[in-house]
């Protein structure tokens, strides 16, 4: 008996993992070179948060117009070039002086951290499997969880070490001499570009003209789908997800634990926590929303995240901190599955790519405030309580616009 070959798909997914580990990794790793930024170049907690603030903006104003790219030019050289450009940021940030270069370097960082993100992934895995997309889609977003869990307690092993400018260095080098080769030279927009097929095979033509013309039937709708209470139930909570994710806790949470005196070696560890129980919970998740209703799972996971940050007001010592992690960490990126597939549930009908590019626009769009708002209002009080309070409030009402919204139907299947 001749043994089954590795599909080609397969290498696709672990090559675009890496890109998103070492790109989305370097970008979480932000928070980590706040304080260091603040004492060097004399800027304060408003002024860096504002820095990530504008980056989450510039992030989600790219995502269609890298939609466009990919359509145009392909996944694979948007990617490549994205990390590329990334990396050459990096190195340049190693020897800024101001402010002023910051905002501009990190600017261009958002404008890569777009190209290499779900966008493109969601493309090259619709192109490369017909079967399986579920789970390959998952290994790709679990990429977002190991950047976060190698790249951000790692920087700050290296910032105590060395300094931030030699860590962005090392970021740097690692994309531009690294990560972008492989990239260029083993991605692929098509399996025909390989002499395959995709994995599971070709779709069949009437299925994919049906597709065709459901979206652009669709695309005359749109005045309608902003009138249903169903599109902006969906949207909203999404934006909370990035309020208290990436906005509030990938940015804040390592200056806060720096503010209660914890040691970086227990931030680190905090921080690894947090990245190992959220890789966790993207898989689990992704598991249960095939399973489950997707509706009530986010419920219960926009709950489940404001019962964590309680624990933040009530900090004392770094057994605390530490649970919060992996609490926190469970239900961070886990909403991202169940919301996609109640997102395709409730508007089949209507044009997806429009609505999933909504989707994750509101996202960026919770994640600015949520880096900015913060760091403001630590700037004013010297604390991030008032913070904490306003994550809770919305995170509850998050949970409450689910559990208004109504179950979809399940298709029976031939």
């Amino acid at each position: 008996m001749s043994r089954k070959k590795l599909h080609y798909a397969w290498i696709i997914v672990f090559v675009t993992f890496l890109a998103f580990l070492a790109v989305q990794g370097g970008r979480l790793a932000f928070g980590a070179f706040m304080e260091p930024w603040e004492r060097d170049l004399s800027i304060d907690r408003g002024t860096t948060s504002l820095i990530s603030t504008l980056s989450f903006v510039i992030y989600g104003l790219s995502q269609p117009i890298i939609g466009r790219l990919i359509d145009k030019h392909g996944a694979r050289i948007v990617i490549s070039l994205s990390t590329l450009l990334v990396g050459i940021c990096f190195l340049a940030i190693s020897i800024v002086q101001g402010p002023w270069q910051l905002f501009v370097l990190y600017a261009f960082v958002s404008v890569g951290v777009g190209g290499a993100s779900n966008v493109a992934g969601t493309v090259l895995v619709s192109n490369w499997f017909t079967k399986k997309r579920g789970l390959a889609l998952g290994i790709l977003e679990a990429g977002f969880g190991f950047g976060q869990m190698l790249l951000v307690p790692g920087s700050l092993l290296l910032i105590h070490y060395f300094d931030w400018r030699i860590t962005h260095i090392i970021l740097g080098v690692l994309l531009m001499l690294i990560i972008f080769p492989v990239v260029l030279f083993c991605l692929r927009n098509q399996p025909n570009e390989k002499g395959m097929e995709p994995l599971g095979g070709y779709e069949k033509e009437v299925h994919r003209a049906a597709e065709q013309e459901k979206v652009t039937d669709a695309e005359f709708s749109l005045g309608d789908l902003f009138r249903k209470r169903t599109f902006w139930f969906v949207m909203l909570p999404f934006a909370v997800c990035g309020f208290t994710s990436t906005g509030l806790m990938d940015t804040h949470l390592i200056p806060f634990a720096s503010y209660c005196g914890f040691s970086p070696a227990v931030t680190s560890a905090a921080v690894s926590l947090l990245a190992g129980f959220n890789i966790a919970g993207i898989l689990l998740s992704g598991v249960i929303a095939d399973r489950w209703s997707s509706r009530k799972l986010l419920v219960l996971l926009y709950f489940v995240r404001a019962l964590s940050i309680v624990l933040l007001l009530f900090i004392q010592d770094p057994i605390l901190l530490l649970v919060f992690a992996a609490l926190f960490g469970i239900v961070d990126f886990s909403t991202v599955a169940p919301t996609q597939v109640l997102t395709a549930q409730y508007f089949k009908n209507y044009s997806l790519g429009f609505i999933v590019g909504c989707l994750f626009l509101s996202h960026q769009i919770g994640s600015a405030l949520g880096a900015y708002i913060p760091g403001l209002l630590y700037s004013k009080f010297g604390s991030y309580e008032i913070a904490f309070y306003a994550a809770i409030v919305v995170l509850v009402a998050a949970s409450l616009m689910n559990l208004l919204l109504p179950e979809p139907r399940k298709e029976k299947t031939a």
